[in-house]
């Protein structure tokens, strides 16, 4: 059995490594694991909301994101349409606030959001750091039925206001820059 791939760049995106062709079956082979320590998915970040680490690669099926809010940072009221969430806390304190009831956030903690279900986060004075998982989203851009559902890559780095525009170069209510469409 092969090691984990391991990746040192604390916001890096985890590209599983591909294995190429099974040798005697001449079928892709399944990617590699990615494994982040605690060094890479607690450390502090500069940015009130910031994505430490996303699961990358075409042929995954899976999304999951490591994502740590700065003290006092928050994620407004969001709702994904087509899938549901599983978000488990890594360190840090904070809330979950849902239409009926506001639950308090703590490592180890573990929440299951349906689809549809509305959510704010919001970090407490040490910040959070916590992990999202869900199926994965069909390719990212326009279709038939709209935009993607995640805002996270549309979240302004200074204010966590999300864009309205995927094309937004700019933050609409305190004028920084985006790091680009998304």
């Amino acid at each position: 059995m092969s090691e984990p791939a391991s990746t040192d760049e604390p916001a890096s995106t985890g590209e599983p490594a591909s294995t190429g062709e099974a040798a005697s079956t001449g079928e892709p082979a399944f990617a590699a694991p990615v494994f982040l320590g605690p060094h890479q998915s607690l450390a502090e970040r500069p940015a009130p909301i910031s994505l430490v680490w996303s699961l990358g690669g075409r042929d995954r099926d899976l999304d999951a994101a490591v994502v740590r809010l700065a003290p006092g940072a928050g994620l407004e009221e969001h709702t994904e349409s087509g899938f549901g969430v599983l978000l488990t806390v890594l360190a840090g304190s904070g809330e979950l606030r849902l239409p009926a009831a506001v639950l308090a956030l703590a490592p180890g903690a573990l929440a299951w959001l349906p689809a549809r279900t509305p959510r704010a986060l919001h970090a407490g004075a040490g910040g959070l750091t916590y992990t999202t998982a869900h199926r994965r989203r069909p390719p990212a851009g326009p279709t038939a039925a709209g935009e993607p559902a995640c805002l996270l890559p549309r979240l302004c780095p200074a204010c966590a206001r999300p864009a309205a525009d995927r094309d937004a170069r700019y933050c609409a209510r305190c004028g920084t820059a985006l790091d680009g469409p998304a």
